[in-house]
């Protein structure tokens, strides 16, 4: 009987190959279960160190919502929620004190921030004019990358923030 080294060289390699992969990527178990008791469905999700902004969906009505994953609970946003806006897209800075927000409003879409610490809503003109789509902060809470529609055609707008 002969024996091909090669071939039982790459059959356990192989082996080993798929044995040693992972078994599929799985939800963190706590976080997720406390994310789901606190929603019933959750989009948009933007994550910052310990913390995780999203719009959350409960009762038919849609909130931005800031959850602290040190212990899966969410965290007031005093002025940040209205009744009559919808949350379109959110991002939240890595320290979690300020979330970039695209809004409807009035039948206006609108780009806005909150900065936690002091509960300010504050609406931010865009310039030249576009319709603002999605946001996405940096880490620093000072630099701002915005999706807008100007004249049909998409662009990204990069805007530092004071």
């Amino acid at each position: 009987m002969t024996v091909h080294w090669p071939r039982i060289t790459a059959l356990l390699f192989g082996l080993c190959l798929m044995s040693c992969g992972p078994s599929g990527l799985r939800p963190e178990q706590g976080i997720n279960s406390a994310l789901q008791r606190s929603a019933e469905s959750r989009r948009w999700p933007s994550m910052g160190n310990r913390w995780l902004a999203s719009i959350a969906s409960r009762n038919g009505r849609e909130r931005v919502e800031l959850v602290n994953l040190r212990n899966g609970q969410p965290v007031p946003l005093p002025g940040i929620n209205q009744a009559d806006a919808q949350p379109i897209s959110v991002s939240v800075s890595a320290d979690g004190n300020r979330i970039a927000l695209v809004r409807s409003r009035d039948g206006r879409t609108e780009l806005m921030l909150y900065r936690r610490g002091v509960g300010m809503l504050q609406r931010l003109p865009l310039e030249p004019a576009g319709v603002p789509r999605e946001v996405s902060l940096d880490g620093s809470g000072r630099l701002l990358a915005v999706q807008v529609s100007r004249q049909g055609r998409w662009d990204v707008d990069l805007i530092r923030l004071p």
